[in-house]
């Protein structure tokens, strides 16, 4: 199955150690600091790459050094950069995140990334064909989040499955949504962003994970939920809930983890896994292994590693 992941494309920035602000001058030292591939998307495709998915990613990037950068990692991950979208009007996006064992906090430049216009998704959308698009970053490219739901209704009239990762709203009002929700066959939130975007829809939005996830599945999705050391959650419109704990591992850093549970379960769908506790099972363990190591794909984990734990756990494909 080809996929094409839509969204954004940049470089991170992170640094790790005593990263919390002092302001007043103060000079903190740190424990490290890297420099790699970052964005949602980005993260996803080579998610999926390594998971043996026919993988394209379509973003945008300057034409200054981060964009020079961007697509060197890009190459080295090896993902089809075919539909990369290159811009001579601006710089490139860049995040800084500050990350801590539990969590982290992210800085973004957004740069070129929201200048992805709905008719250069269409466009590559009709040049690559693809059996399964991912959009990740909704509220970051916000000329696509406009078009988005009248793409999607053609999408499914092709036949094609649909993914949507909002990633965080910086503005905090989660709205543009209500004609999303309906139209794409899975939508891939974390437990902060189910949360948030749930509110409007559920009974009891202060309610459990798995009310809160079926209540937007009642919309029509598939929701399938990162709940971090908590493992994974998968609401089907028909009411079922899955739930899958996470491995225990040593956390060095969970940026772009998600991306990797979110890779994985795509994955599980191209290899023709139908399960949904299966799948959330390739899913948990890659984000799982994600964050092992410092970066977004410094740790991702591939196809045979994957099966290869399976199989331990007894709980391979039959």
């Amino acid at each position: 199955m080809h996929t094409l992941v839509v969204g954004d494309t940049n470089p991170d920035f992170i640094l790790r150690g005593d990263v919390k602000p002092r302001f007043g001058q103060a000079e903190q030292l740190l424990t490290s600091a890297e420099l790699v591939l970052g964005g949602s998307a980005s993260i996803v495709a080579a998610g999926l790459v390594k998971l043996d998915v026919d993988t394209g990613l379509l973003a945008t990037v300057g034409s200054d050094y981060f964009g020079t950068l961007t697509e060197q990692y890009l190459a080295e991950c090896g993902i089809d950069t075919s539909e990369l979208l290159r811009s001579d009007g601006g710089a490139t996006g860049i995040s800084v995140i500050l990350s801590q064992p539990d969590d982290r906090s992210i800085f973004t430049f957004p740069g070129v990334i929201p200048t992805l216009s709905i008719d250069a998704v269409r466009d590559s959308i009709q040049r690559a064909a693809p059996k399964h698009v991912h959009f990740s970053s909704y509220f970051l490219v916000p000329e696509l989040a406009a078009g988005l739901p009248a793409l999607l209704d053609e999408l499914r009239e092709a036949n094609v499955t649909t993914s949507v990762d909002t990633n965080w709203d910086p503005s905090e009002q989660w709205t543009g949504l209500d004609e999303v929700l309906p139209r794409i066959t899975h939508f891939m939130p974390n437990r902060q962003e189910l949360r948030a975007v749930g509110a409007g829809y559920a009974d009891d939005p202060a309610g459990s994970d798995e009310d809160i996830a079926r209540a937007l599945a009642g919309l029509g999705p598939v929701v399938v939920v990162k709940r971090g050391g908590e493992g994974g959650l998968v609401a089907t419109p028909s009411g079922d809930v899955h739930v899958v704990d996470v491995p225990e591992v040593s956390v060095i850093d969970t940026t772009g983890a998600g991306d990797s549970f979110n890779a994985a379960y795509i994955a599980a769908m191209a290899h023709g896994i139908d399960d949904e506790s299966e799948r959330l099972y390739w899913a948990t363990l890659a984000g799982s292994h994600s964050v092992t190591r410092s970066g977004g794909t410094g740790a991702q984990i591939y196809l045979g590693e994957l099966r290869a734990t399976l199989e331990a756990v007894g709980a391979a494909r039959a």
